[in-house]
């Protein structure tokens, strides 16, 4: 079936009933990417700076710089820092726009999750971050782990916080200090970040947690 439309000038057009759908949906909103993409090429003209200047003070190729500011690739956590540092900004300026309707929530669909790269991970190690802290001072990281390769020799980490793990599917032996913990699926797991911490072996594959650092706040002045 096709439904009559009359043109600014007069004639008239059939839209089918697909058309007519079509036109109805509501506008998806922009991706993580495209968000992020379109707020740093903003920051970048507003600083007057071209590709190339920004590019090369954050060790990026300036196609990938490009990729990143059209939304074509997701850079990790540690691109999005030294170009947040070429541009002089905080790296959550970065994220301002991304869900910028819901001022009192973010809302992370199931698999889009910034997927980011922690220092000695490997493949078959995804880290999935699942919250982009849009104020000036960093609060919290809540990760998505999933491991299913146990080849690789594991990092240790350290870093500053207080790290909450809860074991969602699989079974692995956790590292804390000079102590190991067998953690199954209801399993928790509470310590200080500058412990040595990490994974110590894969026991029942895949696996998949959850790991949420909460950093300590100054007290006010």
């Amino acid at each position: 079936m096709y439904a009559p439309k009359e043109t600014p000038s007069g004639s008239v057009i059939l839209l089918s009933a697909m058309d007519r759908l079509i036109t109805a949906l509501p506008a998806q909103p922009p991706s993580l990417e495209d968000s992020v993409g379109s707020a740093i090429r903003e920051l970048r003209l507003r600083h007057a700076l071209t590709l190339a200047q920004v590019a090369e003070m954050a060790n990026l190729s300036r196609g990938m710089l490009s990729k990143i500011e059209t939304g074509q690739a997701t850079a990790g956590l540690d691109t999005l820092s030294r170009v947040a540092r070429a541009l002089g900004v905080p790296m959550a300026l970065l994220f301002n726009k991304y869900d910028a309707t819901g001022a009192s929530a973010q809302h992370i669909k199931r698999g889009q999750g910034m997927e980011v790269v922690r220092r000695g991970t490997k493949s078959g190690h995804t880290y999935h971050l699942l919250a982009y802290d849009q104020g000036p001072i960093k609060l919290f990281e809540p990760f998505l782990i999933t491991m299913d390769d146990d080849s690789q020799r594991y990092p240790i980490f350290q870093h500053p916080g207080t790290e909450f793990l809860y074991i969602l599917e699989g079974q692995i032996e956790y590292r804390c200090g000079q102590q190991t913990y067998l953690l199954e699926p209801g399993d928790s797991l509470t310590f200080q970040g500058t412990l040595p911490h990490g994974p110590e072996r894969l026991v029942a594959c895949p696996i998949k947690f959850l790991s949420v650092i909460l950093y300590q706040q100054s007290p006010p002045a």
